[in-house]
């Protein structure tokens, strides 16, 4: 198992964008390349429209306007006419289809990293705070937006810009075209001596933001506790100093971002300079008429333009490149539990299952958890499972559901190994009713059907009727219309767990897992779910993990789980003759 990591903990970045990243990557603008590339094309005809104008002056003053040639004249106000023309078509073609582009791109990557999300391990959940990963998925991937979007159809324009003044400036005048370039690599030096430290910084900043992230989430999941205990300037202190973590790392990746927008205009000025102090001392080798020197002039200002702008997306693409490092981090996470090559669809199954040899651990370094567990369970066997906190008991279950991978030994169903068959297949015959009553945002209907989405109403009523949920649907404000807020929040806890149950019983599963289905519920409803339960379970396998052992006495087998394995197992009857672990466990809660 993964070192767990803490809201106030910096993640390891496990990659740097490399070859690896860059395919990957690849592998979403190239589905686009096509749209992309006819874009650039007509970026580039516009560009060359707007980029010959300077041009088109220099045969004004030199040729036109001195041989009073009126119809070049003409011509030439033409061009400058179709110029603007085609300038404006493509800058409105440019932003509709590059932003179109970045945002397909887009729409791709936030698809495919929740669908990610969705088959990673619980081990990946179970070692990082949940605002971690959200901010992924909101926040990071948002910023990406912008980069294709935007930066997309920025860089594409000035990159393009640049090749089509330099070819003009070149065709006027080479010499003074190397001249107004110097700058250039002055400029690429400065930013490679920065690139690091910018990636080091920014990198840094986005761990303290996904702090706050992951603490502010963590608070507001337990802002009733906080307001219980009275702790809420506690809260408040260590709020504030993560805050202040983030405005500081802040300020320092602002004060390194602004070096180069600093720089750049300095260097393109003394360029600009150099290149008039050439042009007087005509380097050319010939006079500098007119007309070239106000090409030159106004293709220079045209030439700095865009490398000032690629300077400013320099920084954003840094920005962003960090927010995508840790999106391709995540894209790039193995599914550990996933189907086999040859898995085939588990068959309609009796409820048979059998542990054989059975190892687990969470972390290697803390030990097992279960060794060497051997368990054959009967279908339509009813089985509860006993022991102390930590001993294994809702381990077994998830290693049954496959949540978790052995590390040694088989876990069969109907003598199917669950490593060779679809996860789909297998954990749609498995009924779980988790310990946390977790419900969505929604009406009571919805949440019950969850359990079978193809589940009619009348079949979704009947499931109720069957855990005694009904009765308190009916009483609420819109019966099983009523919308109930995120986790349930407006329902008490036992009602939570009645709609949690109903949920576990529309699947109607051949193998049926009750983990402390019953906790937190009164008397007379614990003793009608009871009744339910044991109504519900008839021809069907059964695991119950409760601690309150008045629950589980009239199952068919009671196994006492310690010391990695079982230590006892028999009927409520055989196991208090004994007057072992579970005799000692009862008695104390009896006495109670």
């Amino acid at each position: 198992m993964a070192k767990i990591n803490q809201y106030h903990q910096d993640e390891k970045l496990k990659i740097n964008f490399g070859k690896t990243e860059w395919k990957l990557l690849w592998k979403y603008v190239s589905k686009y390349g096509w749209e992309l590339f006819f874009t650039i094309l007509v970026i580039a005809l516009g560009v060359l429209a707007s980029t010959v104008s300077p041009y088109i002056l220099k045969i004004v003053f030199d040729d036109a306007i001195p041989n009073g040639n009126y119809r070049l004249l003409f011509f030439c106000g033409g061009g400058l006419l179709a110029a603007v023309l085609v300038s404006v078509f493509v800058s409105r073609f440019r932003l509709k289809h590059l932003i179109q582009v970045g945002q397909s791109v887009i729409y791709d990557i936030r698809r495919d990293l929740f669908a990610h999300l969705q088959k990673l391990p619980l081990v990946y959940f179970d070692t990082r705070p949940q605002g971690k990963v959200l901010i992924r998925v909101t926040n990071y991937v948002n910023s990406v937006a912008d980069m294709f979007s935007n930066i997309l159809a920025n860089f594409v324009l000035d990159i393009v810009s640049l090749l089509a003044v330099v070819g003009f400036m070149l065709a006027i005048d080479v010499k003074l075209t190397l001249v107004a370039m110097c700058g250039i690599p002055v400029l690429w030096l400065v930013m490679a001596a920065l690139k690091k430290y910018q990636q080091k910084i920014r990198r840094t900043f986005n761990d303290k933001n996904s702090n706050l992230t992951a603490y502010l989430m963590e608070s507001i999941n337990g802002v009733k506790i906080t307001q219980a205990f009275g702790h809420r300037r506690k809260s408040e202190r260590t709020y504030l100093h993560l805050s202040t973590e983030v405005y500081r790392h802040w300020m320092k990746t602002v004060g390194v971002e602004f070096l180069i927008p600093m720089a750049t205009p300095l260097i393109s000025e003394l360029a600009v300079c150099a290149t008039y102090f050439a042009a007087i001392m005509t380097v050319s080798g010939s006079p500098v008429t007119v007309g070239v020197t106000i090409a030159i002039v106004n293709y220079l200002r045209r030439l700095w333009n865009p490398i000032n702008n690629l300077a400013n997306l320099y920084n954003q693409v840094i920005t962003n490149m960090s927010y995508l490092e840790r999106i391709l981090e995540t894209l790039s996470e193995p599914v550990d539990i996933t189907d086999a090559l040859d898995s085939y669809p588990l068959p309609p199954v009796r409820g048979q299952v059998d542990f054989n040899g059975v190892d687990f651990s969470y972390d290697k370094e803390k030990g097992y958890v279960l060794k060497d567990l051997n368990l054959h369970i009967k279908p339509g066997e009813k089985i509860a499972l006993v022991g102390q906190t930590g001993v294994g008991k809702t381990t077994i279950v998830n290693l049954l559901s496959r949540y978790y991978e052995i590390e040694n030994g088989s876990i069969q169903v109907d003598g199917h190994d669950i490593r060779n068959v679809t996860l789909s297949s297998l954990r749609g015959q498995i009924g779980y009713m988790l310990q946390e009553s977790f419900l969505f945002s929604g009406t009571v209907m919805e949440n019950i059907r969850y359990g079978n989405l193809k589940a009619t109403d009348e079949e979704v009523i009947a499931a109720a009727k069957a855990v005694y949920a009904h009765d308190f649907i009916l009483k609420l404000k819109d019966g099983y219309q009523t919308v109930i807020s995120e986790k349930g929040g407006s329902l008490s806890q036992g009602q939570r767990q009645l709609i949690a149950l109903a949920r576990t019983m529309l699947l109607d599963p051949k193998i049926l897992v009750l983990d402390e289905a019953t906790a937190s519920i009164d008397t007379e409803t614990e003793r009608q779910i009871v009744e339910g339960i044991n109504r519900l379970t008839e021809g069907r396998t059964a695991f119950m993990i409760a601690h309150r052992l008045s629950t589980i006495v009239n199952s068919d087998r009671i196994l006492v789980l310690g010391d990695y394995n079982v230590v006892e197992e028999g009927t409520h009857e055989e196991l208090m003759a004994k007057q072992g672990a579970y005799y000692n466990f009862y008695t104390k809660q009896t006495e109670q």
